[in-house]
């Protein structure tokens, strides 16, 4: 992914609220399933972590990535944007 098209999709999710909240269980199966049900349908979300939660951000972000198999956008402040293609047919987001 180029820096440009990760500017366009930090300027889509900019106006987005957070979809999911990760509590003090921090990332669970749970979680994860929804992430990946909402990406499916949604292609870009943003995540927020709770106060309670210790873990590290980042790391949070970075596993739910991995375990989404899709692209982490941004890390701000307690909130995330995750991204993942659709199929060329349910493409929602076209990237410059």
């Amino acid at each position: 992914m180029t820096s440009k098209q990760r500017a366009y999709l930090r300027s889509l999710a900019q106006k987005e609220d957070p979809i999911l909240f990760i509590g003090k269980e921090s990332l669970t199966p749970e979680n994860t399933k929804n992430m990946d049900e909402a990406l499916a349908a949604r292609e870009l979300i943003k995540i927020s972590v709770q106060k309670n939660c210790l873990d590290d951000i980042r790391s949070i972000a970075e596993a739910a990535a991995e375990r989404t198999r899709s692209t982490l956008v941004q890390v701000i402040g307690r909130k995330f944007v995750l991204y993942r293609m659709a199929k060329p047919d349910k493409r929602k987001i076209v990237l410059p």
